[in-house]
């Protein structure tokens, strides 16, 4: 069998792996952040009926620029955003290689504060952009003057920051978004994949976008919205951004039935948003559970929980497997994190970590 190394594959990409969670087949997964809510049914109908109007022409390309799509979630979005200010590709990890593939490159760098969502080294990699692990601070924070003061350092020409944060679950200080995008030589990408989840009172960088054509903020629907499966994520941006990126896309990359699909989604968001506020709760539930059995937790405006586990977190990680429950290990020492899901699951994840300890 070829291996990897008989073939004149990069160097840089020698000796690593694919990016992936897990994929086993047990009764309680809660690894990968999806909503463990199943699509509701009226919905499941819409969707079918949007897919079904669109078979008997897909002998024809799609729309190359989804633009009706684009008037959908800048509707969804609010702010004053428009059709121009806002471009959708398949999931938001795509949304984000094409910034880099736009903004960053040979001879670029990229600076993300970590812990961070881990695809972004990765996507910096495959567009050839250096990336720069900024540090965060204590207790996984990050405050304006620590930004800022890495931002000066390093000067990249892209920035991520993750609000909230992945893994770690926290919402920005909008302070901080302030303070680098006074600083940042080049763009400012801040992922707002978990937005719908925040708690009351916590403001998106969508809110900052005027005035800011270096500003880009992405979302996606795999989380709130249910829509995982269907792939599709979005950025929100001055028009000029969003006419960089189509220099890089590739033509047609959103099929015709993903288009047809999300629109119908967006349309019944109300539906599709109903369970956010059950899994706030499951959430909210998770970290006042562990924290009263005298765990770290860290605060959560997100789906998710990150807490520490007192030791090495693979044997804890392996415990609660054996019981059915399959969580993430996020490389941190010490620490796991665990997707909010329906109320029987958090059942499941509270009773199997009392006898994983």
């Amino acid at each position: 069998m070829t291996s990897l190394d008989d073939l004149p594959i990069r160097a840089d990409l020698r000796g690593l792996s694919p990016y992936g969670a897990p994929q086993l087949d047990v009764p309680v997964r809660l690894n990968t952040n999806e909503n463990s809510h199943p699509v509701p049914e009226p919905v499941v109908e819409a969707i079918g009926k949007a897919l079904a109007a669109e078979l008997r022409e897909l002998n024809r390309y799609p729309d190359r620029d989804a633009v009706a799509l684009r008037a959908d979630l800048a509707e969804y979005l609010g702010h004053g955003l428009t059709v121009e200010q806002v471009w959708a590709a398949n999931g938001s990890n795509e949304i984000q290689q094409q910034l880099l593939q736009a903004f960053g490159g040979p001879g670029r760098t990229a600076l993300g504060f970590v812990p961070a969502y881990s695809m972004h080294p990765l996507l910096a990699l495959g567009t050839s952009t250096r990336w720069v692990p900024a540090a965060r601070g204590v207790d996984f924070g990050l405050t304006a003057e620590e930004a800022v003061t890495q931002v000066r350092e390093h000067r990249p020409d892209v920035v991520f920051l993750c609000s909230p944060n992945n893994p770690t679950g926290t919402a920005l200080d909008p302070a901080v978004i302030a303070a680098v995008l006074d600083v940042a030589p080049g763009m400012v990408v801040v992922d707002e994949a978990y937005a719908e989840f925040a708690r009351p009172g916590t403001v998106s960088a969508l809110a900052v976008l005027p005035g800011h054509p270096r500003l880009v903020v992405t979302r996606t629907m795999s989380k709130a919205f249910g829509f995982a499966g269907g792939r599709l994520g979005y950025l929100a941006a001055d028009a000029a951004v969003v006419r960089a990126v189509q220099l890089v896309r590739l033509p047609y990359h959103l099929s015709a039935l993903t288009q047809a699909a999300a629109r119908a989604a967006v349309a019944h968001r109300d539906a599709l948003l109903g369970t956010v506020s059950a899994i706030m709760a499951q959430r909210d539930r998770i970290v006042a559970t562990l924290r009263e059995r005298g765990l770290r937790v860290a605060d959560s405006d997100a789906n998710f929980v990150l807490f520490e586990v007192g030791g090495d977190q693979t044997v804890v990680w392996n415990a609660l497997l054996a019981q059915g429950v399959l969580v993430r290990d996020v490389g941190l020492p010490g620490w796991l994190r665990v997707t909010a899901g329906t109320a029987a699951e958090t059942d499941a994840f509270l009773s199997a970590m009392e006898t994983s300890q």
